[in-house]
């Protein structure tokens, strides 16, 4: 069996532990019902969303920023933020004065004005939650780490699907999660089991 490397934060000297909840904000990615039913559900979805909610309701809590992302995807899509299939779950609904960044790639900065709103806001700190753990929140994270912010994803608060390999076998989801939150974990973000390990 195999050794584990030495992550390239730990070589970077960068933090190995979350900031408090208090001091960063909270950025929900594509937590749309896209990915709890049809051809996009998601292996654990709905206790992700538990998580993403009781994530969100400390962040309404401690009064940090929250932002939710939703994506376009265009009319007939999965994506279509005005039909009830792309609609932000009820769960983790926004209410009045947290904005709703809408994105058209799995990068949350790209064409939008998310890093505008966060540096206005003075943020340096972000919590990302939400789906897919392999798609858009590996590129928000990335994207999020490239621009100089800090960046926690708690692994509980995501989750992705079963995909070809290219030897034509599966790629269980489990899997998955785990491959992708590791490749996060090496550099891009502080990778924590769960909400409840990231302090107020």
């Amino acid at each position: 069996m195999s050794t584990a490397s030495a992550t390239l934060r730990q070589l970077s000297g960068l933090p190995a532990t979350p900031p408090r909840l208090a001091e960063s904000a909270l950025v929900i990615v594509d937590a749309q019902n896209t990915y709890r039913s049809g051809v996009m559900q998601l292996s654990g979805v709905e206790p992700a969303l538990d998580e993403c909610a009781q994530l969100l309701a400390r962040a309404r809590a401690l009064k940090i920023p929250v932002v939710h992302i939703q994506h376009d995807a265009g009319p007939g899509s999965p994506y279509d933020p005005n039909a009830e299939c792309g609609a932000i779950a009820d769960k983790v609904a926004p209410v009045a004065g947290e904005p709703v960044v809408v994105k058209h790639y799995p990068n949350s900065f790209v064409g939008t004005e998310l890093d505008a709103q966060l540096k206005a806001a003075g943020v340096k700190n972000l919590v990302v939650v939400g789906f897919m753990t392999h798609m858009c929140i590996n590129s928000t994270a990335r994207g999020a780490f490239n621009l100089g912010y800090a960046v926690t994803v708690p692994a509980a608060a995501t989750a992705t699907r079963a995909l070809p390999a290219p030897d034509g076998s599966v790629v269980e989801p489990a899997s998955l999660q785990s491959a992708a939150l590791a490749a996060l974990a090496d550099l891009f973000a502080v990778v924590v089991p769960n909400g409840q390990t990231i302090p107020d």
